[in-house]
């Protein structure tokens, strides 16, 4: 096996052992946290700090990691994940409990997007939207099985084992990077050349636009996750079922990866993220629409299609812009923007929803989506253009 392929299925393995650890955990938190006498806010809080530490940290972590190298964060990240894993079970209050979870963001932030850096520095050029779309199936995978897991755990053992098995996955993970991947020879080559500034970096035109069509994404996706269940509940289908539509969403993006992937370093990135964009935002206002499993499952289905038509040609553009301004810092601005939308869109459709109704913010989430892709791909496709150039 050739060292490159080795970093990769390294990486890989770590990123979905990691990702289904997280998987599991997730959707028991809630509950974990009701035990401990959360109330509605403090629930908001424990999955807000989590979101918000990566958003803080990704870009000074990427930053350095440009700078003095990638593994040493990959380790320490996932060193840290195996001890708070072990917090959440020694957590006897909700501060305590979104302590460890803030926590826990910061060691993510040392994690994936330093990960997905490295393995943008193996990328050749004409490859990049092809290479990062393969090793995003790690993620998706990992992330999509681990709710299912996460439930027979709780069902058959208890709600800490969820914990114990995070804890066991991210050793595992941290084991297997120490001592079978190298440094990126890569980002170690860039503590010798100095790249641009990270506040000169985030203010470039070029960067905000693929950081915007980024966190519209997530914006979409969040409003996915956190309200079709309640939207599903009100339609009378149980959690299993709503949990299967959402697994199958999430599988249905590392399926298409791959062939993406390739389009988009085909020289379609720009049109892929139209597409997808719109695709992702019309199905979203259709949500409402649906009245039994059958038709949600189907929305749903074309929502996680229209991300995976996304996904890859974005990752394809920041990439190619990590080149430029450095990949780690491109990658952590990339996870920035993901993050953002991510907190944005619980808060402000928990919002709409209060005032008007829960399909109020399928609705005006979808309206929105497709207005402002259309607007920001007829500003900006020109300066994407020249990053698909690069």
């Amino acid at each position: 096996m050739d060292v490159e392929k080795r970093q990769f299925n390294v990486l890989f393995i770590s990123v979905f052992a990691t990702m289904l650890g997280l998987g599991i955990v997730s959707p028991l938190l809630p509950v974990y946290a009701d035990n401990l006498g959360a109330t509605g806010f403090w629930v908001g809080m424990i999955f807000s700090g989590f979101a918000a530490a990566r958003a803080i940290f990704m870009p000074v972590v990427g930053r350095i990691s440009d700078r003095s190298g990638r593994k040493k964060f990959i380790v320490a990240g996932l060193l840290a994940y195996a001890a708070l894993s072990l917090g959440y079970v020694a957590a006897d209050s909700v501060y305590v409990l979104t302590a460890v979870r803030f926590l826990h963001g910061i060691a993510s932030a040392m994690v994936v997007p330093i990960a997905m850096a490295y393995i943008g520095d193996l990328s050749k050029k004409g490859e990049e939207g092809s290479y990062m779309a393969k090793f995003q199936i790690s993620f998706f995978v990992g992330l999509g099985s681990g709710p299912f897991l996460g439930g027979i755990l709780n069902d058959t053992i208890g709600l800490s084992s969820a914990f114990y098995m995070m804890a066991g996955l991210s050793t595992l993970a941290f084991l297997f990077v120490a001592v079978l991947l190298p440094e990126s020879e890569k980002s170690a080559s860039s503590q010798r050349k100095e790249k641009v500034s990270l506040r000169h970096a985030f203010t470039q035109p070029v960067v905000l636009d693929v950081l915007a069509f980024t966190a519209l994404n997530a914006v979409v996706r969040g409003v996915v996750l956190v309200f079709m269940p309640l939207f599903a509940a009100q339609i009378g289908i149980v959690p299993a079922k709503v949990g299967l539509i959402l697994s199958v969403s999430i599988f249905l993006m590392a399926l298409f990866q791959i062939p993406f992937g390739r389009m988009a370093d085909r020289g379609h990135a720009i049109r892929m993220i139209l597409a997808g964009s719109l695709l992702a935002a019309v199905s979203l206002a259709a949500i409402p629409f649906s009245q039994s499993f059958s038709e949600l499952f189907l929305i749903a289905c074309v929502n996680g299609l229209g991300s995976a038509i996304l996904m890859p040609a974005v990752m394809s553009l920041t990439v190619k812009l990590g080149k430029t301004i450095g990949m780690g810092t491109s990658m952590g601005a990339y996870n920035t923007a993901m993050s953002f939308g991510m907190i944005t869109a619980p808060l402000a459709g928990g919002l709409v929803m209060d005032h008007f109704s829960t399909e109020t913010v399928f609705f005006l989430g979808g309206a929105i989506g497709a207005s402002v892709t259309v607007a920001a791909y007829f500003l900006t496709r020109n300066m994407l253009g020249s990053i698909e150039a690069i």
